[in-house]
């Protein structure tokens, strides 16, 4: 995947995912680049330290509008000139030139990007309503332009009979492949129906997230004193802190953001609140208002159909996956069918035992959603005496920075030193940047961005994103990669504080950054990735977190400084696979609902009912939901990203596990040598120069095993 196309997807913005924009700017060609120069300043070339930097402290809102429409023009006329070259296409006159075009536009989209998921205002939308159609007609000018895709199939048909070097023939088969799945072959009158919806999809997709982005903003359930019972004391400091800001000093506030209920749901003695909270973040984008996201999802799902069926497919399903590692729906879903029955049943025994311990203390209840995360707790502490608060004084994100970085070099031989304030341009004061080298030879790898704090207009969840990909076709590029994260920011003078579970996502989160530091590629295009390939590498690195090198030297008390105790640390290792049955199922719920959705008949469909019957037949608990009900699944329904690819967390959770088998079988563990090696050599140098299968079975010496990941998660290896 290039890199305008992964930020315009996140946005809900288009719908293909071919490779025409993956873009550098050749640095020797003076003459083009005179003639490409914009007076607008997010489309110019960025320039200062380290390869030259995003102007961020000059980024306005005001310059988005003409930014992208004339940084479209310019794609546009970089385009033509491919498609009308009078020479015979070759790969150096059409592909190489293809990767090339659109740098300024990629430029535009870096603060495009940010405005929309880490600082989105009212105004913003408002633009970004105006451009989602305008994106959808500039994408199709280009996939639908017959000369340029008549060249991309002479390059394409000539490299089947004289195969060009292995990297250029990868960069063939994607174009071509991308152009064809997204109805290059079509006729006329079909190209312009499929224009049409996609059209249609893009102005959907940006209502979808912003009517999901209303409620995460409109939804606070505020506190008084005596309404804190459970609560730590740097929850209630920081949620003091954020009812204050929005005006209510003296109250405290849960924001309808995963980050704040979770923990309030985990810890609240105040159950009629617990339920308060729970169903103002489970029924965004359902409340039956303005902001109701269910006849929006009808509509995507029927324009999804009759756009693939335009190509002669039955369903969305069989289009999105053919150039997936599941290839179809049914191997995906055979996947998903196999663990379901495991996860449910480990649900009935994790609801049984809260059910026993609300029994033996006179609770008189019946276990709901809103009290799985309270009683599990009490669970936790029942059977292996660990309180997650407890655990949670060790976790200091500063601390688990500096793992993280410990981990890098280790693995990937980086360093990571602090920029100083100020020489590097930031979008807010809480964003801090890192210059990433080579321990040995000291060469420059990148930057590194970390946004880690919630705030107003910021899209929720923790995302990675690149800023500029490695690339050494026109002159090597280094890497400009962020980390987002939405941690509720503490009390002035207090740690943050996390969970484990928070802290595991952050070494997710940060795996996809030593994706993009790691790459060794030339081409743009071949800086992206399998969507259920390229979540392995993050879930991967989760797996350091647990490591003794680690826990011995990061995971310090916050008041002490104490590293966390042999006792305490058993207890956690033990208490590994300790409610699977929550985690897997409301995950699998979700999964398991993608892919039904778009499997089923989308005519006259009852979104909310298909949601209540489907899960009644898959048996799904009652005391829990899925992990993104589907008026908020802005996975699949603000863009196509993850649309019935949502199951790539399980399908890379395979890969994983069994990889982390191997590195737990060698001799120096989790930390050698060898292993490592191999590990950036083939899961992560590589990026989608090949094709993953076979990268993987480069790693590991053969294809992936499940066994692993029954094992890991504490449910029985079905027989075979």
């Amino acid at each position: 995947m290039n890199r305008l196309f992964p930020t315009l997807k996140k946005l809900g913005l288009v719908t293909l995912s071919i490779s025409f924009l993956a873009l550098s700017c050749n640095e020797d060609n003076k003459e083009k680049k005179q003639e490409l120069m914009s007076d607008n300043m997010l489309l110019q070339e960025w320039t200062g330290p380290y390869g030259g930097v995003p102007a961020f402290d000059k980024m306005k809102i005001e310059d988005i509008k003409a930014a992208a429409e004339e940084g479209m023009k310019m794609n546009l006329d970089e385009i033509d000139a491919i498609a009308n070259n009078p020479d015979a296409p070759t790969f150096e006159n059409t592909i190489e030139e293809m990767e090339r075009a659109g740098a300024a536009l990629n430029r535009g989209f870096t603060y495009y990007g940010i405005l929309s998921s880490n600082m989105s205002t009212p105004e913003f939308r408002d633009i970004q309503a105006e451009l989602a159609p305008k994106f959808s007609e500039f994408q199709s000018k280009i996939s639908q332009n017959e000369k340029l895709f008549q060249r991309i199939k002479t390059v394409y048909d000539n490299s089947k009979k004289n195969p060009l070097p292995a990297d250029q023939q990868r960069v063939v088969d994607l174009t071509y492949n991308g152009f064809a799945m997204n109805g290059a072959n079509l006729d006329s009158e079909k190209k312009r129906r499929y224009a049409e919806i996609n059209k249609e999809l893009s102005s959907l997709y940006n209502k979808f997230s912003n009517n999901v982005l209303h409620d995460e903003e409109n939804y606070v359930t505020f506190l008084t004193k005596d309404q804190l019972g459970g609560l730590s004391d740097g929850f209630i400091k920081s949620a003091a802190k954020i009812a204050t800001d929005k005006g209510q000093d003296g109250k405290y506030a849960i924001t309808n953001t995963r980050s704040s209920m979770d923990p309030f749901l985990k810890y609240s003695t105040e159950r009629e609140l617990r339920k308060q909270v729970w169903e103002n973040y489970y029924s965004r984008g359902d409340n039956g208002d303005e902001y109701d996201n269910n006849q929006i999802i009808a509509d995507i799902l029927k324009l999804r159909r009759e756009r693939v069926e335009l190509l002669g497919h039955k369903n969305y399903a069989e289009w999105r996956l053919q150039d997936r590692m599941a290839k179809t729906p049914e191997n995906a879903m055979n996947l998903m069918e196999t663990v379901w029955p495991a996860a449910i049943a480990r649900v009935a025994e994790e609801v049984a035992d809260m059910q026993a311990i609300a029994d033996k203390n006179g609770d008189n209840i019946t276990i709901e959603p809103w009290d799985y995360r309270y009683y599990a707790e009490k669970v936790r502490m029942a059977k292996y005496n660990l309180d997650s608060d407890e655990v949670k004084q060790y976790l200091q994100l500063d601390k688990l920075t500096d793992a993280m970085f410990y981990v890098a070099g280790r693995l990937f031989n980086y360093d990571f030193k602090p920029v100083p304030g100020g020489s590097v341009p930031v979008f807010h004061e809480d964003v801090n940047v890192w210059d990433v080298t080579d321990k040995d030879s000291g060469e420059h790898i990148g930057l590194w961005y970390l946004d880690p704090y919630a705030r107003q207009g910021k899209r929720s969840g923790a995302w990675a994103t690149t800023y500029r990909s490695h690339t050494t076709f026109d002159g090597k590029k280094t890497v400009l990669a962020s980390n987002n994260s939405n941690f509720v920011k503490p009390a002035p003078g207090e740690a943050l504080l996390v969970s484990w579970d928070d802290a595991t996502t952050f070494f997710h989160e940060f795996g996809h950054a030593l994706h993009f530091f790691s790459s060794n590629v030339k081409y743009p295009t071949l800086n992206g990735g399998v969507r259920d390939y390229t979540e392995f590498q993050s879930q991967l690195l989760e797996r350091w977190l647990s490591t003794d090198e680690v826990i011995n030297q990061f995971l310090v008390h916050n008041k002490t400084g104490k590293p966390m105790p042999k006792e305490l640390i058993d207890k956690v290792k033990k208490a590994a696979t300790f409610n699977q049955g929550f985690g897997t199922t409301e995950y699998l719920a979700s999964a398991l609902m993608d892919m039904k959705f778009h499997l089923a008949d989308p005519t006259d469909i009852d979104v909310d009912k298909f949601e209540r019957e489907t899960l009644a037949e898959l048996k799904m608990p009652k005391e829990l939901p899925m992990r993104h009900r589907t008026p908020h699944f802005g996975h699949v329904f603000s863009g196509e990203g993850y649309a019935t690819a949502y199951y790539g967390y399980m399908w890379a959770d395979v890969l994983t596990s069994d990889a982390a088998e191997a590195f737990a079988e060698a001799p120096g563990g989790f930390y050698d040598k060898d292993m490592a090696d191999k590990l950036v050599k083939y899961l992560f140098a590589p990026r989608n120069s090949m094709d993953p299968a076979e990268a993987y079975r480069k790693f590991r010496g053969r294809d992936a095993k499940m066994e692993a990941l029954m094992k890991d998660r504490g449910f029985p290896v079905p027989n075979k």
